[in-house]
């Protein structure tokens, strides 16, 4: 953000934590400065990501299927829980999204050679092509998205980022011990 006469132009996000100081100030909500311009900024992002990759037909969940596939390479398979938790998509929500794709003709369903009961999902040649000619678009917009940060810069958010999410993932023995505490203040209250 530009400088206001040396301090930074107020956000969405600081705006609403000048209000929880001045209404709550009993509650530490200095995680909002994180927390709160993460959510806000996945919305500009999907936004950012949905407007760069329309001309192909796409949104970004079909996308997220049709370009995991692609770059898990040869033979473009995988099972629909291994692409549930690659895209952390909901059970439902994927199979919904496979259905579509499978009726466009970009992926193909059968069933699991080594088990008969599980289901293997494929790229088809469509498929591959389609992801092939969005895949520089989602690029390019993912670039445009941190263009404001040097090389060094974006090396560091990255190391932040992944640690944030890596100690925050279910079975990361911190977010454990952060749900614990959140569960003992509410039983306090």
């Amino acid at each position: 953000m530009p400088p206001n006469n040396g301090e930074p132009k107020e956000d969405l996000v600081s705006r609403g934590m000048r209000w929880w100081r001045q209404e709550r100030p009993d509650i530490d909500s200095s995680g909002k400065a994180v927390v709160g311009r993460l959510l806000r900024l996945q919305d500009l992002a999907l936004r950012r990501l949905n407007e760069a990759i329309a001309s192909h037909g796409l949104k970004y969940q079909e996308y997220g299927v049709l370009a995991t596939l692609r770059v898990k390479g040869a033979p473009f398979q995988m099972t629909p829980s291994e692409l549930q938790s690659t895209l952390l998509y909901s059970s439902g929500g994927l199979s919904n999204l496979l259905k579509r794709l499978e009726r466009e003709g970009y992926i193909q369903r059968a069933i699991h050679p080594a088990d008969g009961r599980g289901v293997l999902v494929k790229l088809t040649s469509k498929g591959r092509r389609l992801a092939d000619k969005a895949m520089p678009a989602h690029a390019q917009a993912e670039l445009a998205l941190i263009a404001m940060f040097e090389p060094a810069e974006r090396e560091l958010l990255a190391g932040l980022l992944a640690r944030m999410t890596e100690d925050n993932t279910p079975e990361a023995p911190a977010a454990q011990d952060a749900q614990d505490e959140f569960q003992v203040q509410q039983q306090a209250l």
